[in-house]
């Protein structure tokens, strides 16, 4: 049967190319799979001798099986071609039975280009596919990572154009600078007065505004977002959940069919999802475990099954999950619910208005079953950093610190995986602290880690320090459609 994907608010169906081209579902859900496709052991086991791109294709194809597989497999290839580690995604022992998936190894250092490399590939198919000859406008709210890796992988891509909004006061020097110094034709960047889920806000506001929407058509673009919202940047992510359990099968760390936890420092819940959607298409996962820094709603959910936002979002050194609305979790609720688009709608119009909901013991129990979670501090995340280089050589970035918290608060007899979501380059000066040294400058944070730690400075990082300013807008969500439009003239 041919994959369809449907909306979680009122199940309205579409093919998943249909879905990378919108972003969002015309009810303002989110498109998930009409069901989960399975993978045999077998072929799990058969990963293990395949490169990266074979079993994202593989695992990619599952989904978007319109796509002829050598085509498919050629789109992964060009993906990831970028990556400056020959396995794109590997995966090292930290210690015990703890192994880190290091996921930053793409052009801006962070995992979201795992997605966000092959997600152009997908939308021309796409484009192609559907075939009404619009340009596509992409969106993109960002808490540091998802907007660099979205411009890299659009950057002059033909027929796209790029509009990205990040916190103006809510990254790290590394991620501003990565962002404001893009290059392209296609692409706008603007800072944002407010927190991550004011830019959130004001993409989701925009994206269901029919005025909006003319406009642009009039213009003669169709909007889309390369967000987690986007089904075409989920899918992508769940492969990397099959890749590292081969590889622990090839090292001869796991029996075959043995479960594995994995553990997943989450703000928007895409990446973790990603992993609960691997384990419902038969990847053999004991839990998974969800890691809050101190805006810990998700936390807080797991444990009482009330998501509460709550007014104020904490700046913490892993801004990346400086997050209080955890758009994601939205495909997880339509799961546990039984696929009730009524009472999804339900909830989320409560969470719109910024009033908490209460999901019922039942459905919590069936989420424990898969689910684990807890939160650390940034004191706890610095200690952790430092611990874990003293004891292991590994250096762990500010959100693997929190994941790693999470890991020995929780940890099983079982093998566990650790998403490492970023370089530590990338928050040099906040790792530089926990091992003992303080900079003011992030340049000179950067040097003395690659002294004090023995590794080398990414070039992707040392190529920041000569690139020029060429994007210092700082606006208001207000200022939001007249920006965009600006740029592109409609």
């Amino acid at each position: 049967m041919a994959m369809r994907l449907i909306s979680t608010r009122t199940g309205v169906e579409t093919t998943p190319e249909q879905a990378v081209l919108c972003g969002l579902a015309p009810d303002g859900g989110l498109f998930v799979p009409a069901y989960f496709p399975q993978v045999s052991m077998d072929e799990i086991e058969s990963y293990s001798e395949m490169p990266y791109a074979q079993v994202s294709a593989a695992v990619l194809g599952r989904f978007f099986d319109a796509i002829p597989n050598e085509q498919l497999l050629g789109m992964c290839e060009r993906a990831y071609a970028s990556f400056t580690d020959a396995h794109v995604v590997p995966v090292r022992h930290v210690k015990d039975r703890l192994y880190a998936m290091e996921l930053y190894h793409g052009p801006t250092l962070a995992f979201k280009d795992v997605a966000l490399q092959i997600l152009p590939e997908l939308m021309a198919y796409s484009a192609q596919a559907c075939g009404d000859g619009k340009k596509i406008l992409i969106l993109v709210a960002t808490s540091g990572d998802t907007g660099k890796a979205a411009l890299e992988g659009f950057c002059d891509k033909p027929g796209t154009a790029i509009a990205v909004f990040y916190p103006d006061d809510g990254v790290s020097p590394a991620q501003r600078l990565q962002m404001a110094t893009q290059k392209g034709e296609n692409v706008a960047v603007f800072a944002l007065e407010g927190d991550f889920d004011a830019c959130q806000r004001g993409v989701k506001t925009l994206m269901s505004d029919a005025a909006f929407l003319e406009r642009l058509d009039k213009a003669g673009y169709a909007l889309s977002s390369a967000n987690s919202i986007n089904f075409g940047r989920l899918a992508p992510q769940v492969a990397y959940y099959f890749y590292a359990y081969a590889q622990l099968r090839k090292m001869g760390q796991i029996q075959a069919g043995e479960a594995i936890d994995f553990v997943v420092p989450t703000g928007n819940f895409g990446n973790i999802l990603a992993g609960w959607y691997a384990k419902q298409m038969g990847l053999p996962v004991g839990k998974l475990v969800c890691a809050s820094n101190e805006n810990n709603v998700l936390s807080r959910f797991f444990a009482s099954g009330t998501y509460a936002a709550g007014e104020v979002l904490h700046k913490t050194t892993s801004p990346s999950m400086d997050i209080l609305i955890s758009s994601n979790l939205e495909r997880l609720l339509f799961e546990l619910t039984g696929r009730d688009g009524a009472l999804i709608r339900q909830w989320m119009q409560a969470q719109k208005i910024g009033q908490p909901f209460t999901v019922p013991e039942e459905m919590m129990r069936r989420a424990a079953e898969d689910f684990e979670a807890d939160w650390a501090s940034d004191e706890q995340g610095a200690q952790a950093i430092r611990q874990v280089f003293e004891q292991t050589g590994f250096v762990l970035d500010t959100h693997a610190a929190v994941g790693y918290c999470a890991y020995e608060a929780t940890r099983s007899e079982r093998a566990t995986v650790l998403a490492c979501t970023a370089s530590p380059y990338k928050f040099a000066q906040d790792v530089l602290a926990a091992l003992g040294q303080k900079s003011e400058d992030a340049r000179d944070a950067s040097n003395r880690l690659a002294q004090a730690t023995h590794t080398q400075v990414p070039q992707a990082i040392t190529e920041l320090w000569q690139a020029r300013i060429l994007h210092e807008d700082c606006i208001t969500q207000g200022q939001m459609e007249e920006a965009v439009c600006g740029r592109i003239h409609a």
